[in-house]
């Protein structure tokens, strides 16, 4: 039996060479504080595109200066992002990767001195700061800014964009219960605490054709929280709306406690592949090429997410073929390690 891991994917209209993704992960590297793309991004991202994994997706990247998780956080709120963000994409392209972005907002999770916003005037916890509540006004207007960010992403050259609903960040914030505490059509029933989600995902379609992936927490790991088949429901509609694929991970929407071992949340990627019928990728705690090839020969999972695995070996795809006893080609300048 061929190698599932490597064989081509192709999700509205662009093919990967293989099913391995990189999921975002923030550097905190823009010392300047200003959003800009530095040395170590372009170091960082180009490394694990020479190691040949197949979809490379940049790191949570802030649509609007509040909306950054921290000061150092990459920034798409501005042309003036676009030539580090064209470069990033270049670097990557020229060694057969594809690439995409994951558009984010940090809502009340963001550590910054100015102030924040949310759905409601909650707190993470009692050492973060506590929010504004969002008004209408700024949530037209942060709507708006994923817009822009997708209309950048599109000059900048990525294949791929990823909304990122998940880790209790803003749109992840509006979807639970738990940080959702409004009485107007963003808050109460299932359908209100989808809408501004439902309104990010119309803008960002106004400006951008392609592959479209939303990450989502899908787990609260809270009595009072969502589960999985809560977000079967969500991802029905995400569905509707023309989204290609789930990113699914879990928690962090309050603070919990979550028992991880290898492959911990790839049940809810299982549950939501089959209950809202879409393609899904999985991710967490997956190491091994033997591990992501079981999700995929299961069908538990459409595509791999790996995180942590690559931030220790960015040639992760040569090792998981050498355990699967599959050739894959390498750089040129590499053949005589390669092998």
């Amino acid at each position: 039996m061929s190698a599932k891991l490597f064989s081509p994917y192709t999700i509205n209209g662009v093919t990967l060479k293989n099913r391995i993704v990189m999921a975002p992960m923030c550097m905190y590297s823009s010392h300047n504080e200003n959003g800009q793309v530095e040395n170590w991004h372009r170091t960082h991202y180009a490394s694990r595109a020479v190691g040949q994994v197949g979809l490379i997706i940049v790191e949570a990247t802030a649509v609007t200066p509040q909306g950054r998780i921290s000061p150092k956080d990459l920034g798409i709120w501005s042309d003036d992002h676009l030539s580090g963000l064209k470069e990033l994409v270049e670097r990557m392209k020229e060694h057969g990767a594809k690439t995409g972005i994951q558009l984010a907002h940090a809502g009340r999770k963001a550590v910054l001195e100015d102030d924040i916003l949310a759905p409601s005037a909650l707190p993470f916890n009692e050492k973060m700061k506590t929010p504004l509540e969002m008004t209408k006004e700024n949530i037209t207007e942060t709507v708006d800014a994923f817009k822009k960010g997708a209309e950048r992403a599109l000059k900048a050259g990525f294949d791929v964009i990823e909304i990122h609903g998940a880790h209790g960040y803003l749109i992840n914030e509006f979807l639970s219960p738990l940080s959702n505490k409004r009485t107007d059509e963003y808050g109460g029933s299932a359908e209100n605490r989808y809408r501004f989600l439902r309104e990010v995902i119309e803008a960002v379609k106004t400006a951008w054709n392609g592959p479209l992936f939303v990450r989502v927490s899908a787990n609260d790991y809270h009595d009072e929280g969502l589960t999985a088949d809560d977000y079967v429901t969500f991802c029905k509609w995400m569905k509707e709306q023309g989204v290609d694929l789930i990113d699914v991970s879990s928690g962090a929407v309050v603070p919990a406690r979550i028992n991880a071992y290898p492959g911990y949340q790839v049940k809810f990627s299982e549950t939501i592949k089959n209950g809202a019928e879409i393609p899904t990728g999985a991710v967490g705690l997956i190491t091994s090429g033997i591990q992501a090839e079981e999700i995929l020969q299961n069908e538990r999972a459409d595509l791999v997410f790996l995180a942590r695995v690559l931030l220790r070996d960015p040639y992760w795809p040569r090792t998981a073929a050498k355990e699967l006893d599959v050739s894959i080609e390498g750089p040129k300048q590499y053949e005589r390690g390669w092998l």
